[in-house]
């Protein structure tokens, strides 16, 4: 039972550190697999856990960029750790909308949203505006091709894109590079500053999340937890390289198609065996 339950949770790791980073929601796939993979734990610790499992991918992204995001390095010039500290502004700048509605409306959305018919249709929602948005902008040139021509105020309606995240199925990278790429980013800008702006809202998501359920863990539920964590760390890693490597050369309609079609498919699923 344990030995099965330890494989779950390297099967929803590896869920969590694929779909975190790219634009087909973390959050909708981890709903759906819950249908076919169920920890056997109580349902304040698959809560705590569907979030909290977001730290080892978020600590991917500090492993992979820490050079950049690190003010203090020695390696810089003054003039680059200050903008260093510039990126950072902007990413406290852009978190705050989506910070302080999370906050506020956390227990709503648990109660109302988390089910597979807001998945499924925020899914094939974004997938067509993935499509249309690229279909607008192919051929044009973007106006921030780096973290120096971002400016404060652009910071912040990325942000507010970032509030549509909280619905499940919309995907928080998903809604971030969209909002990014209509207000004229680069899609490299926008890839990499949806991940810097994860950094704040996953580890204050986790952080609440914690505190909720309280640190008094089995030794199971910690050994469960841990083992998500580890593997979302792992494959988080090489998502986010590929990912990378995929938009140098290649737009976003491939995802926009992709989620379109997995929309579909989930609400046939239910459809036949519900």
């Amino acid at each position: 039972m344990d030995f099965f339950e330890i494989l779950k949770a390297i099967v929803l790791g590896i869920v969590e550190g694929i779909t975190e980073w790219l634009p087909i929601s973390s959050t909708g796939h981890m709903i759906l697999v819950d249908e076919f993979i169920q920890l056997d734990a109580s349902p304040a610790f698959k809560e705590m856990f569907f979030v909290v499992i977001q730290l080892g991918a978020i600590l991917a992204v500090i492993f992979l960029f820490f050079h950049k995001l690190n003010p203090l390095s020695p390696k810089k010039t003054t003039e680059e750790k200050k903008e260093t500290m510039s990126i950072w502004y902007k990413v406290i700048v852009g978190v705050i909308p989506a910070g302080i509605i999370g906050v506020l409306l956390d227990d709503w959305l648990n109660a109302h949203l988390y089910n597979y018919q807001t998945v499924a249709i925020m899914l094939i929602v974004y997938g067509v505006l993935f499509i249309l948005v690229e279909n607008r902008n192919k051929g044009k040139a973007a106006r921030y091709e780096n973290f120096q021509d971002l400016s404060y105020q652009t910071a912040f309606l990325i942000g507010v894109f970032q509030v549509l995240s909280l619905i499940p199925g919309t995907s928080r990278s998903g809604a971030t590079i969209l909002g990014a790429i209509l207000l004229g980013t680069s899609r490299f800008v926008a890839t990499e500053f949806s991940f810097f702006m994860s950094i704040p809202i996953m580890f204050g998501a986790s952080l609440i999340k914690l505190l909720d359920f309280g640190w008094s863990f089995t030794g199971m539920e910690l050994a469960v937890l841990l083992t998500g964590m580890v593997v979302a760390f792992i494959v988080s890693v090489l998502a986010i390289k590929f990912l990378l490597g995929y938009i140098r050369n290649n737009d976003f309609k491939a995802f926009g198609w992709y989620r379109i079609i997995l929309g579909i498919l989930v609400i046939g699923y239910f459809i036949l065996f519900h």
